[in-house]
């Protein structure tokens, strides 16, 4: 059901680096002393991929080089099923133990994972080809997670006093059950935060998990995996299964009694379907096209140095990543200027240290599309103010950090999800004109807005259709904030991660009411029209006392 990153061929490594491209380029970060084969060992991949149910195997790659990563169990849709019976049998268990204890499994994780983050972050780094400070991110996101829902996942949970039907008379008290076994179907591109990160208010609401990572990005899923168990989980309650979406993701969704996806929309509908026909829920994070607008009152310095983080993090492969700059014409001269000078100084690299500011491409998929819409643009009359090349004498997936203006309608860069290090940028005259621009998509996850006015920028805000919008931020406030909801409205999703409304979705509301003293009905020798001239005027009085 995911899709691939290596649908294509992948193409040979080069054993020689090429020069780089005529007249220059972004700079390259200089390489670190260790290698791919230093980190991942056979006795590594060994050890992560014990727990995976698969009777078959498949390979994942690096995309710094092309090169074969690891050699993976790949799993069928009977080894899916297999997984779900050993993912039951373990959660009736685990829903046992109180949601104290369960969540200070999650606060156990929060310590192990900062103090053995290098070992993530060279996964990471390996697996994604993003950069090391980009790897970090993921990091801050899953221990922010994992202290939120440790911290306030019993007070989410606990049962909840209600107003009875008659007060005094009604005790009513709302529970909230395990929904089961959560089917999660993870992507590739934040292979740490949107697999155990997603995970975790799961298990704290007393659920089990069978989730299938990408392929190319398993073994950082499966490391996380190991830390839970060393930090309390019961080893049965997270099951690992691997393969090709098409072939392992509809038996996830098949065997789920809850499905939380992360990908393209074009997927998602399908995963909707799929659990619609089974009457369970669904969440789903989706794709975007996301905007940035900066307001006459910006502050352009601080308002470009913004737009590098929001549109090129990650090298772009980022759902709430900035594709399109909306910008005031007075000042957008201005903006684009010292946007486009910091763009071109970004520096590329391949080293698993700090240092680089940009990655490469996920892979060949990746770099198809990025070429694409810019060459098609450029074709069809737009202008290339930083950027525009690939760069294979860093990587074979290697492409420069691009700002596009003169884009439009026609142009599929305008319209499509790149999910690549290219941006484009429109003027603009009034607000008006920038809310129906930025608001011009059948998208709606994120959204950035610049202005030196803070009470403007939220009332601006209020008006765009996006789950979440930062205020002289990109991205990072919105979601780093966990103790508030996170998600798409239209196309770009369903439902929310993060606050009470992540971890409520994987629970079912349960109301229990207990009657005293007296029925509901006729009774002490009331007949009918009795009983209803009483009820008729208990129901006035309640709500003359706004009794609710």
């Amino acid at each position: 059901m995911t899709d691939s990153r290596h649908s294509a061929p992948l193409p040979a490594p080069s054993t020689t680096a090429s020069a780089p491209p005529p007249g220059g380029g972004n700079p390259v970060a200089p390489p670190s002393a260790r290698s791919a084969a230093d980190v991942v060992t056979p006795a590594l991949v060994a050890r992560l991929t014990r727990p995976v149910v698969g009777s078959g195997t498949t390979v994942s790659h690096t995309p710094f080089t092309g090169e074969v990563l690891a050699e993976l169990p790949e799993s069928t849709p009977e080894d899916v099923a297999t997984a779900f019976a050993a993912a039951r049998e373990a959660q009736r268990r685990w829903a046992a133990v109180p949601a104290r204890r369960r969540c200070a499994v999650l606060l156990r994780f929060h310590d192990l994972l900062l103090r053995r983050q290098s070992e993530v972050l060279d996964l990471i780094q390996l697996e994604t080809g993003k950069a090391r400070l980009h790897a970090h991110e993921e990091v801050q996101a899953v221990a922010v997670a994992a202290r939120h829902y440790g911290l306030k996942g019993p007070a989410y949970l606990r049962p909840r006093s209600r107003t009875g039907v008659v007060p005094g008379l009604t005790k009513v008290a709302e529970l909230r059950q395990p929904r089961g076994v959560v089917g999660q179907i993870a992507p590739w591109n934040y292979p740490l935060e949107l697999s155990v990160g997603d995970a975790l208010p799961a298990f704290a609401a007393g659920n089990a998990v069978v989730m299938k990572p990408d392929t190319e990005t398993a073994l950082t899923a499966l490391w996380a995996r190991e830390l839970l168990m060393e930090a309390g989980l019961p080893e049965g309650v997270w099951q690992v299964v691997v393969g090709e979406g098409p072939v392992v993701g509809p038996a996830v969704v098949a065997g789920a009694d809850y499905v939380s996806f992360t990908g393209s929309t074009r997927t998602g509908r399908e995963v909707a379907r799929s659990a619609a026909g089974r009457l369970v829920g669904c969440s789903l994070e989706l794709g975007g096209k996301n905007a940035m607008v900066v307001l006459r009152d910006a502050d352009v310095e601080k308002a470009a140095a913004g737009a590098v983080r929001g549109c090129f993090s990650s090298a772009g492969q980022l759902c709430v990543s900035i594709e399109r700059l909306y910008v005031h014409a007075s000042l957008a001269d201005d903006f684009v200027a010292r946007f486009a000078a910091r763009t071109r100084a970004l520096r590329l690299g391949t080293g698993l240290a700090y240092g680089a500011d940009m990655g490469s491409l996920a892979g060949p998929r990746q770099l198809e599309t990025v070429t694409r819409h810019v060459e098609e643009a450029v074709a069809k009359g737009a202008t290339v103010l930083a950027g525009g090349r690939a760069r294979p004498d860093i990587g074979p997936y290697f492409y420069e950090p691009t700002v596009l203006e003169g884009v439009q309608a026609p142009m599929a860069v305008c319209a499509e999800e790149t999910f690549g290090p290219v941006v484009s940028v429109y003027r603009f005259h009034d607000e008006d004109e920038a809310v129906s621009l930025a608001n011009a998509t059948p998208y709606g996850l994120n959204a950035s807005v610049w202005t030196g006015d803070g009470r403007r920028g939220r009332a601006f805000a209020a008006r765009l259709r996006t789950g979440t919008v930062n205020v002289n931020e990109s991205y990072a406030a919105a979601y780093g904030s966990a103790a508030s909801p996170m998600g798409g409205m239209r196309d770009s999703g369903l439902g929310r991660r993060h606050g009470s409304e992540g971890i409520l979705r994987y629970t079912e509301a349960q109301t229990v009411a207990q009657q005293r003293l007296v029925p509901l009905a006729p009774a002490f020798g009331l007949d009918d029209e009795a009983y209803a001239r009483l009820m008729t005027g208990g129901l006035r009085a309640l709500k003359a006392l706004r009794l609710r």
